[in-house]
């Protein structure tokens, strides 16, 4: 069993899913240790932003392993321990900022994860699909929810009821992705977006994320309510104090997160 988890300088977590012989599809076990690196990124103040991505350059994730789930028995009271096993896409808050290596073809609940990321480089080769729908399930975990919010309404619809895959080109014309890249660039990639969010003020990174996010289900009054509390009390911080320095000294800021 293998979710690896590295830290590298600059406050980069990369969460690699380890299991190419299963098309690094995820079982209980895997989506166990899954939650145990969500919850290591959103609790470790030395993470700043986190990199997901999959072993190989096949595929990026298959979803759920549905050999090890098919004919599983779980107590209906699970239905209920709605914060047991939290994942990204599952409703995990996490502030800091996600990007998916998307390292190739990334289906049913390796999407959904995607969808639940923030920044987002693929590879060339890879294709996108939610396709439970050809095998009388739903791509639960947010594929309903997410993608309607992120895709036009005939375009996502398209995908969650036919659920015929697409290619990388078409996923970044509708604006699903941020990069496409050839498969031996796509970690370099990320890596260098990930730099360059690691460097900027990781309170205001992580304010940002929340605000964006919330206003999506709070509404425009309540989003700009929010936004000047939060101006209030970042202005009062040690980045921001450092910030308005490094300007005036001409120089690149030393932010701490304080």
């Amino acid at each position: 069993m293998s979710i690896d988890l590295a830290v590298l300088d600059g406050g980069i977590a990369v969460i690699t899913i380890n299991r190419p012989e299963k098309r690094n599809a995820l079982d209980a076990e895997h989506y166990q240790a899954l939650s145990e690196a969500w919850t290591r990124v959103r609790d470790d103040d030395a993470i700043r932003v986190a990199i997901v991505t999959g072993a190989g350059d096949k595929v990026f994730s298959a979803g759920a392993d549905l050999k090890s789930w098919i004919g599983r028995k779980a107590p209906m009271s699970e239905l209920w321990q709605t914060q047991k096993g939290m994942l990204l896409n599952r409703g995990m808050e996490i502030w800091k900022p996600v990007i998916a290596a998307i390292n190739g073809h990334c289906l049913a609940g390796g999407m959904t994860l995607m969808l639940a990321t923030d920044l987002r480089v693929t590879a060339s080769h890879a294709t996108f699909a939610l396709s439970e729908v050809k095998r009388g399930i739903i791509p639960a975990n947010g594929g309903t929810q997410r993608l309607p919010a992120q895709l036009p309404h005939a375009i996502a619809m398209e995908m969650l009821l036919i659920g015929d895959a697409i290619d990388a080109e078409t996923a970044a014309r509708w604006g699903l992705v941020n990069r496409v890249v050839p498969g031996d660039q796509v970690m370099a990639t990320a890596l260098d977006l990930a730099r360059r969010v690691a460097a900027n003020a990781p309170l205001a990174v992580q304010a940002i994320k929340e605000l964006a996010l919330r206003s999506q289900q709070d509404g425009l009054a309540a989003g700009l309510r929010f936004e000047q509390f939060v101006q209030k009390a970042l202005q009062g911080s040690e980045d921001a104090a450092e910030g308005k320095q490094a300007f005036a000294d001409k120089r690149e800021p030393r932010f701490t997160g304080n």
